[in-house]
């Protein structure tokens, strides 16, 4: 029931979000906006909020975000409408998009993804340690004591 109420919550919030951007400014069809609204927002919620928020922190999300959207709403404009310039459309409302889902993600990460089977959230602030040892080569006794005496003056 979490994940119905956060799409809900996603796909409308996307809806008002596009029919402001691409409706007004661009003047798109509703019927278009309204399946570039319903593939986008299964899409990010699957990948963006399911798959990569939980492994990453907000930032990274929010990254893969805009791309997913940069790319759906380009390539659904491409093919459902007629027009020149496409791309700064899609770029505009891929920017409006990652903003709503930079608040987004902090809903999901409270509600939705928090401490999933005891898996802690990383921070992205790993830390690694590397190990080093005294001596980078062996040294026998042996032979360095068998090289002194061959060098000494009889």
């Amino acid at each position: 029931m979490k994940h119905v109420k956060a799409l809900a919550i996603k796909f409308v919030a996307s809806l008002v979000l596009l029919s402001l951007i691409l409706g007004l400014l661009f003047d798109m069809a509703f019927s278009n906006i309204f399946l570039i609204t319903l593939v986008l927002g299964v899409a990010a919620y699957l990948i963006g909020d399911l798959l990569i928020l939980p492994r990453t922190n907000n930032t990274i999300a929010t990254i893969a975000d805009f791309g997913l959207a940069l790319f759906i709403i380009w390539l659904m404009s491409e093919n459902l409408t007629y027009g020149d310039n496409h791309f700064l459309m899609s770029l505009i409302a891929a920017v409006g998009v990652a903003l709503f889902e930079y608040m987004f993600h902090k809903y999901v990460a409270n509600n939705i993804v928090k401490n999933k089977g005891g898996q802690q959230q990383q921070t992205g602030q790993l830390q690694y340690q590397t190990e080093a040892s005294e001596e980078l080569t062996p040294v026998r006794q042996d032979v360095r004591s068998s090289q002194e005496e061959n060098q000494k003056p009889q």
